[in-house]
């Protein structure tokens, strides 16, 4: 049922509105002004009549960014893009950076003690990698799976 200029507006109705508005400003459509005079009208706003005209001027979908066409004679395959570090690649590159100085020190540690004993001793600091290790490992591995 189509909704009309006197229906009262929810709260996820403005919240719509409000990313519409922003993708409108981050595209460059709106001035930081006008897109602070639109969201004070919006979170004023109680109606659909007085949401529409926030929008009106605004089209619904984004405008892609389009490459220009590549010539054919040009290879089928496309270079690759690097793909944008999320957060979470991001906490992994942290956390496997903690592993590598964790085993770091305990290989230090160890190479340090058997030097000073005269002899090799036995090799503890695998207690620390391997598990940890391989469970970083395997979160590794399952993410990748399941982003591809």
């Amino acid at each position: 049922m189509p909704y009309g200029p006197e229906m009262r507006a929810s709260d996820n109705d403005r919240e719509k509105i409000a990313s519409r508005l922003r993708d409108a400003h981050a595209e460059g459509r709106l001035s930081i002004d006008e897109f602070q005079d639109r969201l004070d009208v919006l979170y004023k706003a109680n109606t659909y009549g007085e949401l529409e005209p926030l929008v009106r001027d605004i089209p619904v979908t984004r405008t892609p960014n389009k490459a220009p066409a590549a010539p054919q004679s040009a290879p089928a395959q496309a270079p690759a893009t690097p793909q944008k570090r999320t957060g979470g690649d991001r906490a992994m590159a942290v956390l496997w950076t903690i592993w590598a100085c964790a085993v770091s020190v305990n290989l230090v540690v160890w190479v340090m003690t058997s030097a000073t004993n005269g002899k090799l001793e036995y090799f503890w600091p695998i207690w620390v990698a391997g598990p940890w290790g391989a469970i970083l490992l395997s979160i590794t591995v399952m993410r990748r799976q399941f982003r591809d």
